[in-house]
């Protein structure tokens, strides 16, 4: 079905868009059927149950149940791992290009599924339409980039010079054995798939948790591992609270990697917490401030609809969205008022709707913290939004209005703390130096954005801007919209710990641990170590 359909990305065309719908709507039917059932937990290839379970409510209609989830255990947790690590000799002993395969056939069965994937990242998340599919194109492209960095490194084995003509050396990155993965609910399919499949490629074995709220796409993604071919218990599924799965999986000590997304107060307590006998690879990333620049040389029609797209879009809940912009003074006021008007143009509504763009935020906690963040707007001016809306079928969900503030001190804290939330705040600058002097006063280095015509404030801009992820001029989102092969997404600062970015050339390596390895070879036992050698 997703064969004859254009691929969807985050800054797709109306036209691409218009070509997917008909697709979408039969998957859509096709998956509000089967609303309500209970699904299983995934351990060494078998279903499992629990005493109890949880249930998982549509953000746009909480009076919606879209499926019911087992209530893990500590004992279920000890059993997963346990599973993965007996599944990982044989695992890790594959030839590479049989991991290889194994993951390009899941690759292949999330195009098939794009349209099922996404029907259900609409009801389960609230996205819209565009974003749900967009997701899963993100993560069947994310497989792909990784699965070509295995094959262009060759199982990454590197031949090494010698002092002595009877050494043979060579450097071999090997797996370290299970990792913990612990997904948020923003990107349930795009980032599980992703940090999975790096930690697969290289030869490792998972357990997998997901978010609370969206475990319907990773359920979807364990049959697809399954489907494709993965052997029991090399990826297992759990679900259940943090207490009980998510901090036990984490910390559990025959873990030997961890990589988790999420808040960075949780992230940094894990990073803190994860090896008391010796240190363990923790990849982190801990979300953003995200601010954009926009210069008196900037084409406003371009940064009016880059910062709208970035701090609106799936109601402002990715690490990437733009959270605060600075705007020089000669333009401020103009681009203040487009701005407010091009924000009220947004649709907010049911996310299925093919005319939505801003959908519900996830939960009753994320309408409180807007509201707590409006209270504390009334500060300064709130040029629109400010409300949650009431009437029709907003009443049943958890809908707010997309939100912009100005006329706050630019050290107020709506400046500085994350929100997640389709909220923007927005302060004057007299230069492009003090703009980027505000951008960078955050414990925060995820995403920038600027717009400018002027190439040298551009360069000016990327030399000096503290943000692992940046963009010039880019109408389709200032601060959002990293692509697999394209732009890799790496956090700075307090937004993760490894330095190396999701999406781009250095991810699969990051599962991996380097092993030198040295043999002197005289005679025929030469000729045969370098036929071996010629064969990696």
């Amino acid at each position: 079905m997703s064969a004859n359909v254009d691929k969807i990305t985050y800054t797709s065309t109306p036209e691409q868009v218009q070509a997917m719908h008909e697709a979408f709507d039969k998957a859509l039917a096709e998956v509000e059927a089967n609303f309500g059932q209970s699904y299983p937990m995934i351990v060494n290839g078998e279903e499992r149950r629990a005493s109890s379970e949880f249930e998982v409510r549509a953000p746009a209609d909480r009076s919606r149940v879209l499926a019911r989830f087992p209530r893990g255990t500590r004992q279920d947790v000890d059993d997963a791992v346990a599973a993965a690590r007996a599944a990982f000799p044989a695992w890790s002993g594959l030839d590479w290009q049989e991991r290889v395969a194994i993951l390009r056939r899941a690759e292949q069965l999330i195009r098939e599924r794009k349209f099922r994937i996404s029907a259900m990242l609409v009801h389960e998340c609230g996205k819209n339409r565009v974003e749900s599919i967009g997701e899963v194109e993100e993560a069947a492209d994310i497989t792909a980039t990784y699965a070509a960095q295995v094959e262009q490194h060759q199982g990454f084995v590197t031949r090494l010079d010698s002092l002595d003509p009877a050494e043979r050396n060579k450097s071999v990155l090997r797996p370290f054995g299970v990792w913990a993965v612990l997904a948020p609910f923003n990107f349930p399919v795009a980032l599980s798939n992703g940090m999975s499949t790096g930690a697969l490629l290289a030869g490792n074995t998972v357990v997998f948790k997901p978010a609370s709220a969206t475990p319907m796409a990773g359920y979807e993604l364990a049959r697809i591992f399954h489907d494709a071919g993965m052997p029991p218990g090399v990826f297992n599924f759990v679900t259940g609270s943090g207490e009980q799965v998510g901090e036990p999986l984490a910390l559990h000590p025959d873990v030997d990697g961890l990589i988790f997304t999420g808040s960075r107060e949780v992230g940094f307590d894990l990073y803190n917490r994860i090896g008391p006998n010796y240190p363990k690879p923790c990849i982190t990333e801990l979300g953003g401030k995200n601010p954009t620049i926009v210069t008196a040389k900037a084409d406003l029609d371009k940064a009016v609809e880059g910062v709208a797209r970035s701090a609106f879009g799936f109601s402002g809940q990715k690490c990437s969205a733009c959270s605060r912009v600075y705007v020089e003074r000669p333009v401020y006021d103009e681009f203040m008022d487009r701005l407010t008007r091009r924000t009220n143009e947004l649709t907010v509504g049911e996310p299925a709707d093919r005319d939505t763009f801003v959908g519900p935020v996830i939960d009753d906690r994320a309408v409180a913290r807007y509201e707590a963040a409006v209270a504390e707007a009334q500060e300064g001016t709130i040029r629109t939004g400010g409300k949650r809306l009431t009437g029709g079928a907003y009443d049943a969900g958890t809908f707010v209005a997309p939100t912009v503030v100005d006329g706050l001190p630019a050290d107020h804290e709506l400046f500085h703390r994350e929100l997640f939330l389709p909220f923007v705040t927005v302060a004057p600058v007299d230069s492009l130096d003090e703009a980027i002097d505000l951008a960078n006063d955050t414990v925060y280095g995820l995403c920038a954005g600027i717009f400018t015509e002027d190439r040298t404030e551009i360069e000016q801009f990327f030399d000096r801007i503290e943000a692992g992820v940046v963009y010039a001029n880019r109408k389709g989102g200032s601060t959002t919209g990293a692509w697999p092969g394209c732009q890799s997404f790496a956090g700075w600062k307090g937004s993760g710990s490894s330095g190396k970015g999701g999406l781009g050339p250095y991810y699969v390596q990051q599962f991996m641990r380097e092993q030198s390895r040295t043999i002197v070879v005289d005679g025929a036992f030469e000729d045969i170590e370098a036929e071996a050698m010629a064969g990696e």
